[in-house]
């Protein structure tokens, strides 16, 4: 049996705050990030790689699509948002503004399950709404169906259709996948994407 933490304490900065504040427990905090007015609640990992990160998304089964448009992104992303064996960590991990279409931007790599994500660096988030995109290919989330940082498609896609895990068939590589990590036809079963400050 799985123990949940909930924590009705804070809020916090972020998860590193939390766990210098010497909560050690992996659970839900509530969270108010600097500049911000808004409160938010996160789950917090601290048991990996020393702890401190927010988590800030998780596929672990279907039941999240993440074949939508720019508006219902909008909404999930402020709603919530490789773990395991393998991990792809960047020195530093920069999310612009709607304004810039959420472009990536990426520092260098470090890791054992191969670099796919710098492919992406500054990239715009593309959904599947037609104004969106801005490959020569047509609209690669589309394609791959679900939002991502695109570039002549995809390198990686950690929002695309969740497959049980392993290699699956489709027309287009459409899973969750980092072709770095068994190719792009190869579909993980479990992917989190976590951030904590420098």
């Amino acid at each position: 049996m799985t123990q949940l933490t909930v924590s009705f304490k804070g809020p916090w900065n972020d998860c590193h705050h939390v766990l210098e504040s010497g909560e050690k427990t992996s659970g839900i905090y509530l969270l108010q990030p600097r500049n911000t007015n808004r409160l938010l609640q996160a789950w917090c990992d601290q048991s990996r790689a020393q702890g401190g990160w927010t988590v800030i998304q998780r596929r672990q089964d279907g039941f999240v699509k993440f074949f939508r448009t720019w508006d219902q992104y909008k909404v999930h992303v402020t709603k919530y948002y490789l773990c395991g064996k393998v991990f792809a960590e960047y020195d530093s991990f920069q999310v612009e503004p709607d304004s810039d279409w959420y472009r990536l931007r990426l520092g260098s790599y470090q890791g054992n399950a191969g670099d796919s994500l710098s492919w992406h660096n500054n990239k715009a988030f593309t959904t599947l709404d037609p104004f969106c995109s801005l490959s020569s290919l047509g609209n690669c989330a589309h394609y791959q169906k679900g939002g991502w940082w695109y570039h002549m498609c995809a390198h990686s896609n950690l929002n695309g259709v969740w497959y049980r895990g392993g290699h699956y068939r489709s027309r287009y590589q459409d899973g969750v996948y980092w072709a770095e990590f068994h190719g792009g036809s190869y579909s993980l079963k479990k992917v989190a994407m976590m951030i904590k400050p420098a």
